[in-house]
């Protein structure tokens, strides 16, 4: 193996952690209480929450950087909060409070983890490149948790998480895929119901429709479908070996060794809260 697989193969793990880590709060019992109790509902807390440091900058422009997520429920979350009067910083909090009472209750491994982690991976996340990566500058701008606490941590994954999500959409569009083009795509690669994933990301049936036969125009509703999202995912994998590399290898293997084992348990959380076909960033392909 040379030196580039290894370091794409260590990313391709550390991506499903740094996911679970992150993606459990968005289904969270907890979390969802809290947004409810300041006037926002359901789901378009997730949204509000994890669009908030693009959420002055309007329902497009987190839609853009969003990807597959409906335009339609952005817009609603961005109505919500204007219709309740709260703060993009409020919500934050919320997200944050949510965040360090759900670990503690449910993977309390992962706090002792995150506070050693922290002061590794923020000289990291600050050398990472901007460029391209909307989402990703920012989170980079959010105040931050006092350092050294699990919190401090959580938010360098966080901002791990979004600047790989930033260069995977970019290898979706580079590749002449739609965000709901990307989801069936998805959807077939993981061997999912079909249409689970694009309805799970609020899409329409007419959306799904048309994404399914311009797919079927260009021979991707099969093989050759799976095959061009493999692709996307080893050169997602390629393209984000820079964050691990800054790290280096020791610690990057210690980062999967200590946060697969609780990751497992929120991810049995996801399964309990919402299913166990959400979060398929962080599911094994069969």
């Amino acid at each position: 193996m040379t030196a580039n697989a290894a370091w794409a193969e260590l990313t391709a793990r550390n991506a499903r952690s740094v996911q679970t880590t992150i993606g459990w709060i968005y289904f969270d019992p907890g979390a969802v209480a809290r947004y409810q109790a300041l006037g926002i509902p359901g789901p378009l807390g997730y949204i509000a929450a994890r669009g908030a440091p693009l959420g002055p900058a309007g329902p497009d422009a987190v839609a853009a950087a969003f990807g597959s997520i409906t335009p339609l429920g952005i817009a609603l979350a961005h109505d919500a909060m204007a219709k309740a009067g709260v703060t993009w910083e409020s919500i934050w909090a919320a997200r944050d409070e949510a965040v360090l009472a759900g670990l503690a209750a449910h993977a309390p491994e992962a706090l002792p983890a995150l506070e050693r982690l922290g002061p590794l991976l923020w000289p990291v996340v600050e050398q990472l490149p901007t460029v391209g990566r909307v989402l990703y500058a920012a989170h980079l701008r959010m105040a931050r948790p006092q350092t050294g606490t699990a919190l401090s941590g959580w938010h360098a994954v966080n901002c791990l998480r979004e600047w790989r999500g930033d260069t995977h959409w970019a290898l979706v569009v580079a590749n002449g895929l739609t965000g709901v083009e990307a989801s069936v795509l998805h959807n077939l690669w993981l061997g999912y119901d079909p249409e689970w994933l694009p309805r799970s990301r609020g899409s329409s049936d007419r959306e799904i429709e048309a994404a399914t036969e311009s797919l079927q125009a260009r021979g991707l509703l099969g093989d050759e479908g799976r095959a061009l999202r493999q692709h996307v995912e080893d050169e997602t994998d390629r393209l984000t070996t820079l964050p691990w590399e800054l790290l280096g290898e020791a610690e990057s293997v210690r980062f999967h060794e200590a946060l697969e084992p609780p990751c497992e348990l929120l991810l049995a959380r996801v399964d309990d809260t919402a299913g166990p076909n959400y979060q398929p960033g962080s599911r094994i392909r069969g």
